[in-house]
């Protein structure tokens, strides 16, 4: 299929060339020792204040790969990140939890657990994430911690983070045990790390940190620019755009620097500054905008891409929440993003709900199948049948039909219904909302909720060596999951 693009070669050029004067004139913060390091690079420091000249940048660009590749707890390989196909996953780092009775509390480990058993049942979305923060579990290792619940649980890849200078080592050591070597780990990754600069064009210290301990350390990057036009950046979506792509190569310049050929995702989470209510709005149609268009800007670069979309900034699961998924999957997937996070997620990305999570992976499935497009071989284009069966002929019967009819159609669960209004009724006349809780029971009764994993022993010491490094006890989830 042709392909959704908002900006033109020519725009995409326009916009690097002007981030490439940016970044030479007005350069970046960066808050962490990793300034000597881009200055032995060639870049100009003053201060914190660094500047990068075309040269290291294009550099850079020539030095990251074209593609990142996930794998399973298994060892399979289950994404390559790259090209036009798209992948998702649910979004990450929601504070509070939608429950089945329509009641938003706190977030807690026991729910992370829940959400990440129901995702591996969820066939349109072949990474997790640690989609949750723990509430019930002491900050300091509560990045470790969702790490840990998600390598036990899923043998899924997972889109993770730290968000503390001190976290990343924490989090290697489990992925390293996890893996069964260093080695192992950096020959198959199985995660890869959201890292965000603070919007505008500054690094700050555990995002600068992080960058280079996990570059050195083989784990793949994807930087999460967060443009709000008119807070955090210029009010127009083109100045936006010029912001992230300058905060993009300025990540990217810093990882190759720490490591080359460092493996790195073009990625961002644009948002919508709404001035009558002061809330940052994801679900924006401008915010998927400026993801398709940073989108672009990243696969011109060759690089693997990433935002945020097919979710909502709806309190409750109702026709809004649908209204903004849909669009963003449908989008997102027409214009060949490699990355899409965001199932699952409402409220500006606060909320997580299992209930939406299933109604997401239904909607991820259509956008899919719209983007494989209408199959033209001899067999599809059906001639011969045709000519076979004449008028009149009984297609419903033939074996034609059997051999293609689940290749050809998507066919969702019953989150979205599609029986007659005597079936439906006679099912008890449910809507959405009820229907995806009773997918959501099913699946769950379905999964056998134990920990899984070739080295789940060594992965329970290497978080049990974490919490005592940290000083802390152990929090009962931690007991319960491991015995």
């Amino acid at each position: 299929m042709s392909r959704f693009q908002v900006l033109s070669e020519a725009d995409l050029a326009r916009i690097h060339a002007a981030a490439l004067r940016l970044l030479d004139r007005v350069g970046v913060l960066v808050d962490a020792p990793v300034v000597d390091l881009l200055a032995r690079a060639g870049a100009r420091v003053e201060g914190n204040r660094v500047r990068f000249p075309p040269r290291l940048v294009a550099d850079a660009l020539a030095s990251a790969p074209a593609r990142v590749q996930l794998y399973d707890g298994a060892g399979r390989l289950v994404v390559s990140l790259g090209g036009e196909k798209t992948c998702f996953n649910p979004g990450s780092c929601a504070t509070r939890f939608l429950g089945p009775d329509g009641a938003v509390r706190e977030s807690r480990a026991a729910d992370l657990e829940t959400l990440l058993a129901l995702n591996n049942t969820l066939e349109h979305l072949p990474l997790q994430s640690t989609a949750l923060v723990c509430h019930d579990v002491p900050r300091v290792v509560g990045d470790s911690y969702r790490l840990w619940v998600a390598l036990g649980v899923s043998p899924k890849p997972v889109v993770t983070g730290a968000f503390s200078a001190e976290g990343l080592a924490d989090m290697h050591e489990l992925l390293v045990a996890a893996a069964g070597s260093a080695a192992d780990l950096a020959a198959r990754p199985r995660a890869v790390f959201d890292v965000c600069p603070s919007p505008p064009l500054k690094w700050a210290q555990p995002a600068a940190m992080n960058i280079v301990d996990a570059a050195r350390a083989g784990l793949p990057l994807n930087f999460i620019s967060m443009p709000m036009p008119g807070a955090a950046s210029p009010v127009t979506l083109a100045g936006s755009l010029l912001q992230h792509t300058a905060e993009n190569l300025s990540g990217l310049v810093l990882a190759q620097v720490a490591r080359p050929g460092s493996p790195v995702i073009w990625g961002g989470a644009p948002v919508v500054f709404d001035m009558r209510h002061g809330t940052s709005a994801l679900a924006a149609i401008e915010a998927t905008m400026m993801g398709i268009a940073a989108a672009q800007m990243g696969a011109w670069h060759c690089l693997p891409t990433h935002t945020y979309a097919a979710l909502s900034d709806a309190k409750v699961v109702d026709a809004q929440a649908g209204a903004e998924t849909a669009p963003g999957a449908v989008l997102t997937v027409l214009a060949g993003v490699s990355l899409v996070s965001g199932p699952g997620l409402l409220e500006f990305a606060l909320t997580q709900s299992l209930e939406k999570l299933v109604l997401d992976n239904a909607i991820c499935g259509q956008a899919l199948r719209l983007a494989r497009g209408i199959r033209l071989d001899d067999e599809a284009l059906a001639e011969d049948l045709l000519a076979r069966l004449g008028p009149g002929g009984d297609f419903l019967a033939d074996a034609h039909t059997r051999r293609h009819f689940r290749s050809e159609f998507d066919l969702p669960g019953p989150t979205l219904d599609r029986r007659d209004r005597r079936a439906w009724t006679e099912a008890g006349a449910l809507g959405s909302w009820e229907r995806a809780g009773e997918e959501v029971r099913a699946r769950l009764a379905g999964v056998v909720q134990r920990r899984q994993g070739h080295h789940l022993e060594a992965l329970d010491q290497a978080m049990a060596e974490v919490l005592r490094r940290r000083s802390l006890e152990p929090p009962a989830h931690f007991r319960a999951l491991s015995a």
